[in-house]
């Protein structure tokens, strides 16, 4: 990593533009050390990446504080074709005011930066196909490594993304600052996917994001499917399951072992809708808290279909299922960071 970071130091003063790429859920947490304590600049693009699993509403006002504070901030989906179009416009636009003079002749070379697992190289790879073809260039494209766990790039390769004037991106492998001190940072970190599970823990992610979701209005959304009709079509879609002939209204056949089907992850909303709703406490003291998320626990099992033969094991399956649901968005739209109240803070 000390590596990387220096080839990235090292390139930083030679690219015409800096692509930060952060998390849309978590945009302050996400910002890239090397940059903290750098000023506002135009050669300098904040790209809230992933912004189809924040919620909408939060990243908007994140956007306007960034745009307050005289940084320039976009929001993409990397897997949005036509977001994507509109991106390399812009930053084509961009780069032309940059470069008054000139701008059809130039090389322009623009850099990904950021931590682990924000989506660079999925944002490379969508930037270098969509403007290949806009382009109408032949020949093969290339490739970055994609993967739901962080630090698989682990060299810095260049992307055309456009032609006349030809323009490439680099993409870099994400860098962690040597040290997280806040422990509420780490576990953001953590939960969305930037530091490996194993390092915090299953069990203790899966409770943290509970604890979020409990604190939340997202829960309350899954109402409707806490019913007696809905829970015969629960009971239904138990007996085709136990069919090995029996198939579902589109011809496929419903695995209990795979919980990202639809009926699981409806049951799984439902079962978390219940506790909650259900609980007589509030959630103001923190043994309350604790006490509604181990009640979930106990429930989620059978949501899952996960037997509890297994005892611990069985939490740990439990718990690695519902962290995906939530990183895939299955489990509603969050954005952890708030927008701070204080304007000095640099960003």
């Amino acid at each position: 990593m000390a590596a990387a970071s220096r080839a990235i130091a090292e390139r930083t003063p030679l690219v015409d533009l800096i692509l930060e790429v952060r998390d849309a859920r978590i945009p302050l947490s996400s910002q890239f050390d090397q940059l903290k304590d750098q000023p506002p600049s135009s050669k300098r693009v904040i790209v809230l990446n992933k912004m189809d699993l924040a919620n909408g509403a939060e990243v908007k006002e994140w956007m306007s504080y960034m745009e307050h504070q005289k940084q320039i901030c976009y929001g993409v989906n990397s897997h949005n074709r036509d977001n994507i179009k509109k991106f390399l416009n812009f930053l084509q636009a961009h780069m032309r005011q940059l470069k008054k003079i000139d701008y059809s002749s130039s090389t322009i070379t623009m850099m990904l930066v950021g931590v682990p697992n924000v989506g660079k190289s999925a944002l490379a790879n969508s930037l270098h196909k969509v403007g290949r073809v806009g382009a109408a260039e032949k020949g093969k494209l290339k490739h970055a490594t994609v993967s739901p766990l962080p630090c698989e790039t682990k060299d810095i390769s260049s992307f055309k993304i456009a032609s006349n004037p030809n323009v490439y991106v680099l993409d870099t492998p994400g860098i962690l600052p040597p040290v997280i001190n806040e422990t509420e940072i780490c576990s953001k970190l953590a939960l969305t996917g930037t530091i490996r599970d194993s390092l915090v823990g299953e069990k203790e992610l899966a409770m943290y994001f509970l604890s979020m979701l409990n604190s939340s209005e997202e829960y309350k959304k899954w109402a409707e499917l806490s019913s007696a009709q809905t829970g015969r079509m629960l009971a239904d879609c138990e007996a085709a399951c136990a069919s090995s002939s029996d198939l579902d209204m589109k011809g496929k056949r419903r695995y209990p072992s795979d919980h990202t089907q639809d009926f699981i992850v409806d049951d799984v909303r439902r079962t978390l809708y219940e506790e909650a709703s259900s609980f007589q406490r509030k959630l103001a003291k923190s043994k309350d808290c604790m006490r509604l998320i181990e009640l979930q626990l106990e429930a989620l099992p059978e949501a899952f279909r996960v037997p509890l033969e297994f005892g611990d094991d069985s939490f740990v399956k439990v718990s690695k299922k519902l962290l995906n649901l939530y990183r895939t968005g299955r489990l509603g739209h969050y954005t952890l960071d708030s927008v701070p109240n204080h304007s000095h803070l640099i960003l």
